[in-house]
């Protein structure tokens, strides 16, 4: 079969990354070639290629899924916000421009040649593409400019699913209302939709899912039961505001309390998935200095906005509080630059010299050109790899060597981002932090986040199998969206010829 599909949602964190996911997991496990693509992402969590090409994370654990190793063509442009006003443009892997939302606008037809070609690649590399939106594609007020929902499906011709929250409430009038709001032609190519996140029993949904077929003229494709703790690798901070993480039963006498600061411009906040994993660990994620008292590890970890993180940090009372505090402490890129005596940024911030939390003896200096790298070495006696995303260079004047960074005392600082993810240096860390902080803590020598992360996105994969109904999946896949009405309003879109007339 060859063909591909838009994952579509009713609002953002609505569950589209794991649905591509669970599609690339159950159709590869076919033996479908399927591969992933997001057209334009905008995330902090980022992941970097083999080849050096920086991409959101989620993509990356999608390739993952399909089995595939991650490349830039699975998601060309990747937004990274600095402020609420100006992003950094990533374009294949690579930063090319630092743009607020009217110099953006400059830049659509190249964005838009650059998507349509790698969604050209890789549908002729594979045998399907499974692609996935952004935030939603009833956001009308960027419906001109659209590279990633409607605009995509209306330039490949793909049939577009939407994915609904139940759990939040109002998933019928959001199904209805996405519709609506678009245009006929962008309305031709939804064909249906996925009720994710359920709870309960099904047959109280079943008169809304026949009303709402009813109504719309499209199918409902299946009901994706809640299941928690199935997704590593979210892209968005929003997934932050309610999630849970549980704490299996600790393998020695005390669970290890982890508290990592949730900057506002908090990046890559995955690397602490793999802590969460360790049986007996906890984390959490914490703003109020008062928060920190009881951490027996705190991680301050990366921003993409590292000055002004620094500066909320003092205007927090969090700067004086990680100061004054004895116990561990873990900086990991951004947060690794704070912790330092100084750092000069004429590139990110144009602060020039500010002054670190001088926790660590290290200097750092924003180049304009931005490190990618997948760098590898040891800690511990372990062999670590991660990866590396950053403009700041530091310059370590002191200390203990610890990966590429150092540490002094009960604070650790590195660039490295995934280092924690390496089973046999995360248990050494782990102990060291547990004696340092003078907890009954045995990390559990079974944990294999690697072994994890394939499980869940097995788990993932087989939602999809038991809940969706494949095989009208494989059939929109194939041969594309069918007939469908038009739904009232069917207003007229900034993307429709007679717009402004």
């Amino acid at each position: 079969m060859r063909g591909a599909l838009l994952v579509a949602g009713t609002t953002s964190d609505a569950g589209k990354s794991v649905v591509t996911a669970g599609i690339c997991r159950w159709l590869a496990r076919q033996g479908v070639r399927v591969a992933p693509f997001k057209a334009q992402n905008m995330s902090l969590n980022s992941y970097v290629t083999t080849d050096g090409a920086e991409i959101g994370r989620a993509q990356a654990m999608q390739a993952r899924a399909a089995g595939l190793e991650p490349v830039a063509d699975m998601n060309p442009i990747l937004l990274k916000p600095g402020s609420d006003r100006r992003s950094q443009v990533v374009l294949l892997g690579r930063p090319v421009a630092d743009v607020d939302a009217m110099e953006y606008g400059r830049l659509r037809d190249l964005l838009r040649d650059t998507a349509l070609r790698s969604l050209d690649r890789l549908r002729s590399d594979h045998d399907v593409v499974i692609c996935e939106g952004a935030g939603s594609p009833a956001e009308i007020n960027l419906r001109r400019g659209d590279l990633a929902n409607m605009g995509l499906a209306r330039a490949a011709n793909l049939p577009v699913i939407v994915v609904g929250d139940i759990d939040r409430g109002g998933v019928f009038a959001a199904f209805y209302g996405t519709v609506g709001l678009l245009d006929a032609a962008d309305q031709a190519l939804v064909s249906g939709f996925v009720v994710n996140k359920f709870r309960g029993a099904r047959e109280l949904l079943e008169p809304g899912l026949d009303l709402l077929r009813e109504l719309t003229g499209r199918d409902v494709y299946g009901v994706l039961p809640w299941v928690d703790g199935l997704w590593l690798d979210v892209e968005d901070s929003l997934a932050l505001d309610h999630r849970s993480v549980a704490v299996g039963a600790p393998y020695g006498r005390q669970t290890l309390r982890v508290a990592v600061v949730r900057l506002p411009r908090i990046s890559n906040f995955t690397d602490l998935d793999a802590l969460a994993a360790e049986p007996g660990v906890m984390v959490r994620f914490v703003t109020d200095p008062a928060e920190l008292d009881d951490a027996d590890l705190v991680v301050l970890p990366g921003s993409r906005a590292t000055v002004g993180d620094l500066g909320w940090l003092r205007d927090t009372g969090l700067a004086a509080a990680l100061a004054a505090r004895e116990g561990p402490i873990l900086g990991i890129c951004g947060g690794y630059q704070m912790l330092g005596r100084e750092i000069v940024d004429e590139v990110e911030s144009g602060a020039g010299r500010v002054e670190g939390l001088g926790l660590l003896p290290v200097r750092v200096e924003f180049a304009g050109a931005k490190t990618l790298g997948r760098p590898a070495g040891h800690a511990y006696g372990h062999p670590v790899t991660g990866y590396e995303i950053h403009h700041g260079v530091a310059t370590v004047e002191g200390g203990e060597p610890f990966l590429d960074g150092c540490r002094v005392a009960n604070v650790w600082g590195t660039t490295w981002h995934g280092a924690l993810e390496n089973d046999a240096f995360r248990r050494a860390f782990l102990a060291d932090v547990a004696g340092e902080a003078g907890r009954a803590f045995v990390p559990a020598p079974g944990t294999d986040f690697a072994r994890l992360r394939e499980e869940r996105l097995d788990a993932l994969g087989d939602l999809v199998e038991r809940h969706l109904d494949t095989a009208a999946l494989l059939r929109l896949i194939e041969h594309g969206p069918p007939a469908v009405p038009v739904l009232p309003p069917g207003v007229i879109s900034p993307s429709s010829p007679s717009a402004g007339r």
